[in-house]
């Protein structure tokens, strides 16, 4: 029978963000998913409680709400960065394509180019889990409307790749601000209530008329964010170099 692979689910209040931690049983080899810059104590403490060695620091894209604390980890653990090419996050060691696979153990993830949050954004697929970024939110998805995003475009990945994986794919998101965890793909297909109504698929125009007006305030931290998540958290706002 194969082994049920689980994730550990950590949490920012402050960014209601997810960090995604997976471990490799019989090595102890790990990877981190989408780390936030103010929980960087907490994550190696994770780490240290369950003997992890740290094997790739992972993002989904480049994000506009936290700064993420890939920088630090990798400088406490000597992991690597693993980062979306279509990025630009530049100084990481790995620049993920499409269909590209992480080897950490025994396991490996596979990277998912689904654009159109952000162009270069990606989602990873782990066993019988894929972890969405905020591509795919449980019910509902990213917003479209700056980093390049495209309501065309997220609507191709959310509904020609996202939802071909089988329907009993959990769905871990980067993101939710109601408490919820995780669902699944079939669960998407039935009741996300952005990409479909009342469990049919929308349209691709109708999809894009709704992502366009959405009418969402600029994300707060968006300014200092996302040019410190392009150098993996190395922040240039206080007077650094």
């Amino acid at each position: 029978m194969q082994k049920v692979l689980h994730p550990i689910q950590l949490f920012d209040p402050a960014s209601s963000t997810y960090t995604y931690l997976l471990i490799d049983d019989s090595t102890r080899e790990a990877v981190i998913i989408d780390p936030v810059d103010d929980q960087l104590t907490r994550d190696l403490a994770v780490l240290a409680e369950h003997r992890a060695q740290l094997r790739y620091v992972v993002e989904t894209h480049a994000h506009a709400d936290h700064i993420t604390s890939a920088a630090a980890l990798i400088d406490h653990t000597g992991a690597q960065a693993a980062t979306p090419e279509g990025c630009g996050i530049q100084p990481a060691a790995i620049q993920l394509k499409d269909g590209d696979l992480l080897h950490f153990g025994l396991q490996q993830m596979q990277a998912l180019h689904t654009p159109g949050h952000t162009g270069g954004s990606m989602s990873f697929v782990w066993g019988d889990n894929v972890f969405t970024g905020d591509t795919l939110l449980i019910g509902g998805c990213g917003r479209t409307d700056f980093q390049s995003g495209s309501a065309r475009a997220l609507h191709h990945s959310i509904s020609s790749i996202l939802f071909s994986l089988p329907d009993h794919t959990t769905v871990w998101p980067g993101h939710d601000y109601q408490g919820r965890t995780s669902s699944s793909i079939a669960g998407e297909k039935n009741s996300n209530a952005r990409i479909t109504d009342h469990g049919q698929l929308r349209s691709v125009e109708a999809f894009m008329q709704l992502m366009d007006h959405l009418d969402l305030p600029r994300p707060k931290r968006i300014d200092e964010a996302v040019p410190a998540n392009l150098t993996l958290g190395l922040r240039h706002d206080a007077g650094a170099p």
